[in-house]
C-alpha cells in the first residue's frame, strides 16, 4: 500500500472556505505587533490564511476576519500595507 502524504488544510478568514496551506497566504503578527505578509509560511509569530484574491481581502477587512484571527484589533495602516502587499503580489 502507498504512502499518501497528508496535505495540510487551512480555512481562508476572507471566505472561510478550507484549502490546501500551498494556496494561501499567511499574514503574520510578530512580537512587535507588527502584520505582514508571510511569503514563506515559516516565520515566526501568530498567523492566519487569506486567498490570494482582493475579493477575500475585501471580505476579511469587512466581516473582522483578521482580528478574531489574532485576537486584537489590527490598526487601519496594516490593513492599506497588506492591500498594497496584495496588491504586488496579484500583478505577479
Amino acid at each position: 500500500m502507498a504512502n499518501r502524504k497528508k496535505i495540510p488544510m487551512r480555512k481562508c478568514v476572507g471566505c472561510g472556505e478550507m484549502k490546501p496551506k500551498k494556496e494561501l497566504m499567511r499574514i503574520l503578527r510578530t512580537q512587535e505587533n507588527e502584520f505582514v505578509l508571510d511569503a514563506t509560511g515559516k516565520k515566526n509569530g501568530r498567523g492566519a490564511y487569506l486567498c490570494p484574491s482582493a475579493e477575500c481581502f475585501r471580505k476579511a477587512v469587512k466581516n473582522r476576519g483578521l482580528e478574531r484571527s489574532f485576537g486584537q484589533a489590527v490598526p487601519q495602516e496594516a490593513y492599506d500595507r497588506l492591500a498594497k502587499e496584495m496588491g504586488d503580489i496579484e500583478k505577479e
